[in-house]
């Protein structure tokens, strides 16, 4: 079963103050989102197992640990999901990178897919899928459902702020997929944006409208 872990470190809860407000120009908003993706992949990469290496010091011969051979594939909603790669990658720089575009149909407020590109060998990966904002949940599920077909290791989902109706979506419709999160806001609004949240986590990260 598939957990949500809430990230209270002081410092992404410090930034993500920052990030929310509408003052802050694009350049400080995309620094802060890739700075803060760093800071949680930190949390959901904690389970990577280690084996036992011995490395030789200047000091002398000794037991240290290294990562056991775990490959992992970060997945970018598009487009604002890409604000977050170049963070993650700081932390995991062998990762491999995939790409699904999905888009919010105006009328319908459904996802619907334009583009999906994803790691020949995602069958041996562990997947991160990453998304700012987890509002409705339609993209995150489609995205997650894309993902499945290929068969990966397993999938975990990596978002900054979520909406309650978008966290209760997701786990219902992926119960084995662990969520982590920034912060759970309030709602949604009419408009399927979330309350407070921070606005279109895209227009910012870009400077678009």
């Amino acid at each position: 079963m598939g957990n949500v872990i809430i990230t209270n470190h002081p410092l992404i809860q410090h930034k993500l103050s920052i990030l929310r407000d509408v003052h802050t120009s694009s350049k400080d908003f995309r620094n802060l989102v890739s700075e803060i993706a760093t800071l949680m992949c930190y949390e959901a990469t904690r389970d990577l197992p280690l084996h036992e290496i011995e490395i030789e010091t200047p000091i002398c011969k000794c037991t240290a640990h290294s990562l056991e051979g775990k490959k992992l594939a970060f997945v970018p909603i598009l487009r604002a999901g890409l604000g977050m790669v170049d963070g993650v990658l700081q932390l995991v720089p062998s990762a491999r990178v995939g790409h699904i575009g999905l888009y919010r149909d105006p009328e319908t407020l459904k996802p619907v897919e334009y583009y999906c590109k994803l790691p020949a060998d995602i069958n041996e990966r562990d997947v991160i899928v990453l998304d700012p904002m987890l509002a409705t949940g339609g993209s995150a599920i489609d995205a997650i459902t894309l993902i499945k077909e290929r068969n990966p290791k397993s999938i975990k989902f990596m978002g900054l702020i979520a909406a309650p109706e978008g966290v209760a979506a997701l786990k219902e419709a992926h119960p084995d997929v662990d969520i982590f999160l920034a912060a759970e806001d309030e709602k949604l609004n009419d408009h399927c944006y979330i309350v407070p949240g921070l606005g279109d986590a895209g227009d910012r990260i870009f400077g678009t409208k």
